[in-house]
């Protein structure tokens, strides 16, 4: 399995899981504003450069 495909996976999750919860404290209305678009920028960031390198990666054969 090629690395750049394994670590954009890795990015993906850590960006879902990031966005699940910053959607949660928002919807609990708990946690400070800064704290919670901060974490959400992060995930943002996280989940589209996973997403790019998933797709960007070509198979070695």
């Amino acid at each position: 399995m090629n690395m750049k495909r394994t670590f954009g996976f890795i990015l993906t999750v850590l960006g879902i899981i990031g966005l699940i919860y910053t959607g949660l404290q928002v919807i609990q209305r708990s946690g400070n504003t800064t704290n919670l678009l901060v974490i959400g920028i992060i995930a943002l960031l996280f989940f589209f450069s996973g997403i790019g390198l998933i797709k960007n990666t070509k198979d070695a054969e």
